[in-house]
Parts: C-alpha cells; structure tokens; sequence
C-alpha cells in the first residue's frame, strides 16, 4: 500500500526527519484519552486489516462506480510542504509521489477500494488480477483493449516490458525492488546492466511477451503476492516511445485520467485531464474535476490555518500527505464546521525503539527497556489520541493478522510503562550494561521522543547518552552496521496488505549491511526459516507463520520495543465532494475527489 516505502522504509524515513507524514509537535491533549479512543480507532480501523482478494475481469472492467453527488468540473487546490519525491514511475516508493501516480499512471494490477474499506487488487492495464499456474511460479497477464497513453499510443506488452527492464539501469535507485529481485536474485542489476536501453533484454524464460497483449512472469518459487506487488505505484507502466530516462521525472507520460501540465520542481505542479484515457477500461479512477493544482512549499500549520478558515480558494484544497498541524488539532476538533471536513484513521506505520544487537547484547537490558517505556508519553508529543495509539506489537492494526489482544509487555494496560518489572529484571545485570547510548533526530518530534525516552529509562536505573543526529541523514547513520549507537527509534509500514512486507525487509537475516532496514541487525536461523517458510505459502497459511514469527521475535529476541501506531487526521475545503480516508493509500482517497459546485 502507501505506502509506501507506503508504506515501507523509505517513506518513514522521510516521514520522521522532514514531518510530512507522521503528525508532530504538541497539542493540549496529553494522551490521556488514548487508551479510550484507541479502541473506537482500531474497530474502524479492522477492515484495514482484512486480506486483500484478487478480482476477476468483471471486477476490473471500467467505468468505477459513481461517487454519489459527484459533478464536473473545476480545479482542485493541493497543499503540501515538501515537494514531490519523485514523478518517474520506477523512483516511486514513497506516500508522496504515490498519491500523484493514483492520478497520472496504470499498472498491471490497482487496489480496489469499496465504500466500506474493503479492498481488493483489480486488473488495471491488465483484464484482470492475473492467472497463476504451475504452483504460483508463473504468473499471466492480458492486457485490456483501448487503453492509450497521453499522446494516443497504445499500449502493449512491449511497454510493460521495457517498464520493468528499465528497472534494472543504473539511473532508476529509488523505488521498490521487490519484482527485480523475485525474477533475477538479490544482484539483478548484473542480469540486465543496460536496462534494455542497449537492445538487450530478459530472457524469455523470465520475462515473455509472446504477443502484444500477454505478459508473462517466470520465477523460481511461488510469488502468491504479485497482484499486490504489481499494484504499487514503483511498478506502473512508462511507454517505450516516451522514455527520457533521467530526464523523465520532468514530464512523464501519462497514462491515467490526468497529465502534466506544468512541472516547476519543487514549487508548484499542474495536472489537466489526459482526453485519450478512457473511463471504460479503468474500474478504480474518475475524471471528476478538470485539473489539480499543487502548491508545495506550504507548511502544516499554514494549510491548517488556510483549511480551517475555509475562505477563498481553501474551500477547493486539500492536503496531500500532511495532517492537521499537532498544536490546532483542539482547534479543528472544536469547530464543528471544521471537524465535519475531516478524514482520519491509521496509517500502517509502527514506531520502535529499535536495538542495536551488536552492541545490546543481553537480553534482559532489552527487555527491561520494553517494560519502561512510556507510550502514553511519547504519544502526547504526537498530538495525542489523533496522532496515534499505544503498539502492544509489531504489527500495525492495519496489517492482516494483527491481534489486538496481543501484549506481551502489558503495553495496553500500563502505556506509561511498568517501572516495577523494569527494576526487577535490572537487579541481576552489571552496572556496565546500564549506559546506553540513544540516537534522535535533532528535530522538534525528535527532541521530544529523546526526552520521553531519557526520562523512563532513567528512572528504572538506566544511565542514557543522547547524541544528536542531523534529522536529513538520521537514517543514513542508523542504518550503517557500525554506527556508535544502542537504540534509535524507528517506524515501518507494509508496502502491501501482507506482515511479509513487514517482517522481511526489517527482520530477515540476510539483510544485514550498510542502508538496509534491518536497523536491529537481527540473524536469527528461526526467524529466516519462518520467513522463508511463509514467502511461499498462500495468505491463510502464511498469516500463521507471520503470527508465529511476531510471536518469536517479540517474546526470544527482542529486536525492538513497540512504542506507538500513527495515524492520520487531513482537513479539506468545504467545497471538495466525495473526500473519504483510503484503507489503501492511509490519507484521503484521491481517486473519487470533485467540487460540489
């Protein structure tokens, strides 16, 4: 999902150090009313955690289903703080960029999302979710009748094929790698070093386009989850006869229902309708308003401020990825005119206080910092109740297969942490494991998680170093295997609808190096076992494994102490139809938006 990385890595990083996911700073509510709230949030938020299913040619065939009010016409104002990530397709793994794709590009397969949160994984470009065989090792694509790109091209399984081998240049470094690695091992750029661009390609045994509208996928094990794979915006398809390479993230070629219009980087981005996509192939996109106009530069507090006085153009804004700035939340939620614009709900994402096992070595030194940590404390510096919700685990409640009731710790009914067991567990280790050394962002959240942290580790015993990290590279330095440091707090979200997306990148032992995810540097053999024994099951088999997995990792290794959920709460103008919070993206649904007049 968004996310993601949606809804992974790459998207946390940039949420935490720049603020432009996770809702910051302070509010008047200290958290004290989050246990209560947490439990409305996550009934609502349990259709989010439901297993995606795969949609038949029924499902996708186009037009998608009216929003009901919706009308034509006018322009959409988009407020966001930091320019886009990136536009190119292949760069895209971030919440960002990928709302903006929702907008401008198809893959093979798209999320589904119903009026009630459901979610399914429909064909985009392609007829339908794709047709599995030999086990789940092979996966077949057809491609539908009339879809062109923004300049009357159709397109043809030659796109699609030079889309994902253009993943293999050396140019493309920042979107998902999941597809690459699956068909051609963890150095795939040695498969394809020119990314097709040469006249070379992947074999067919790997990649086959036997006509113009098949697409065929060969791996070496089953790949259950490519559906969802293929839905990420990372994978959506760039027209051969349109490809700038790098010059690409300027004006890309469209293939959904808006184009580029006008691309300043950075300060503004406008999008117009694409006349040569049609509505009858696409069964999740509409082409309610004539255009968007991005604005970035545009801080959370001044789209805040913008949104709530709902005057002028703000009654046709919204934001993209930011929130309500954390210090107006009492202001929105008591302004009934306000709080009725709102959206909210979990995002996928569950922050940690990660440990380094190369210099954490003792088990009960991790466990009894698990004990002492104050959630409820750490939440407050969120904006409390709405910023997010005490995380008894590591799976967000987002994620198919949480459990509610699943609290090791006693997170849930002590948030503030439980000194007492903390202290109990410190009295057999040695003074000299009682000095730890904490990196934080030296950022306004990142001063406050530092304080939050120093304080509850202090008083079951803990002697804690805070070193100051530059909030641009926080995860650049946390991420190197040598790094100076004990603990850092973390955050990740699932890429798609499977705890794969979760336990793998963060968990897996083969991957640990410099700037991977696996920021605990955990080598576990059980813990690659049960992943590697899950990867190649089907959801309702793998979602025990997942289970079990959490259950070891938590309970014998302790790579992480679960600290918080966040969530997201977005304003909108009182003149935007048809806003709804997506199950898929975590912010507001992009795709069904129009003006009410």
């Amino acid at each position: 999902m968004m996310s993601h990385r949606a809804r992974g890595a790459r998207a946390v990083v940039i949420a935490i150090a720049a603020g432009s996911l996770v809702l910051t700073g302070c509010s008047k509510n200290e958290g004290g009313k989050s246990g209560k709230d947490s439990k409305k949030d996550q009934k609502e938020a349990a259709v989010q955690s439901k297993a995606v299913t795969y949609v038949d040619a029924a499902g996708s065939t186009g037009p998608a289903k009216e929003v009901p009010g919706a009308k034509p016409g006018g322009t959409i104002t988009v407020y966001q703080e930091a320019g886009l990530s990136h536009l190119d397709p292949g760069q895209i793994y971030v919440s960002d960029a990928g709302q903006v794709a929702n907008l401008l590009f198809r893959r093979l397969t798209q999320f589904q999302e119903d009026d009630k949160g459901n979610v399914s994984v429909a064909g985009d470009l392609a007829t339908d979710s794709g047709k599995p065989s030999d086990g789940g090792k092979t996966w077949t694509f057809t491609l539908k009748d009339g879809v062109k790109d923004e300049n009357g091209n159709p397109i043809t399984s030659s796109d699609v094929r030079h889309s994902v081998e253009r993943l293999y240049a050396k140019f493309i470094f920042d979107g998902p790698t999941y597809l690459q690695s699956w068909l051609s091992g963890a150095d795939y750029r040695k498969a394809l070093p020119g990314g097709g661009y040469d006249g070379k390609h992947l074999p067919a045994s790997v990649l086959d386009t036997p006509d113009d509208k098949t697409v065929v996928f060969h791996f070496d094990q089953p790949r259950p989850d490519l559906p969802q794979t293929l839905a990420m915006a990372g994978y959506a398809v760039v027209p051969a006869k349109g490809d700038t390479k790098e010059r690409y993230e300027k004006k890309p070629v469209a293939t959904g229902p808006y184009k580029v219009a006008e691309n300043k980087v950075g300060k503004s981005l406008k999008l117009v309708k694409n006349p040569n996509w049609d509505p009858k192939t696409d069964s999740v996109r509409h082409q309610y308003v004539d255009g968007f106009d991005f604005q970035f530069g545009v801080t959370e507090s001044t789209q805040t401020k913008r949104l709530i006085a709902d005057e002028g153009d703000n009654k046709n804004a919204i934001q993209l990825t930011g929130g309500v700035e954390a210090t107006q939340i009492q202001d929105v939620i008591n302004n009934p005119d306000a709080s009725k614009r709102t959206v909210k709900g979990y995002q996928p994402y569950v922050m940690t206080l990660t440990f380094n096992l190369d210099r954490v070595k003792d088990k009960k030194v991790r466990e009894a910092v698990t004990y002492a940590v104050n959630s409820k404390s750490l939440i407050a510096g969120e904006g409390g109740a709405y910023g997010g919700d005490v995380a008894p685990n590591y799976f967000a409640p987002t994620l198919p297969g949480y459990e509610a009731s699943y609290d090791p710790y006693g997170r849930l009914k002590a948030p503030q942490g439980n000194i007492a067991k903390a202290k109990e567990i410190l009295k057999s280790v040695p003074a000299a494991e009682k000095k730890l050394v904490l990196a934080y962002a030296n950022s306004e959240p990142g001063q406050k998680r530092k304080v939050a942290i120093e304080d509850a580790l202090t008083k079951v015993g803990f002697d804690v170093v805070a070193k100051e990290v530059d909030a641009a590279s926080y995860y650049e330095q946390i991420g190197k295997l040598k790094n100076p440091y004990d603990m850092y707090v973390t955050g990740w979200g699932q890429d798609w609808p499977s705890p794969g997306t979760v336990v793998t990148p963060i968990y897996d032992g083969s991957q640990v190096f410099d700037g991977s995810a696996n920021y605990s540097h955990v080598k576990d053999p059980k813990v690659d076992e049960l992943i590697k024994k899950a990867l190649t099951q089907q959801p309702a088999e793998a979602a025990k494994t997942w289970k079990e997995a959490q259950h070891y990792l938590l309970e014998n290794v302790i790579p992480a102490a679960p600290l918080w959920y966040t969530k997201q709460f977005q304003l909108s103008g009182s003149n935007v139809g048809g806003a709804r919070y997506g199950s898929v993206s975590s912010l507001i649904d992009i795709n069904r938006l129009y003006l009410k007049s």
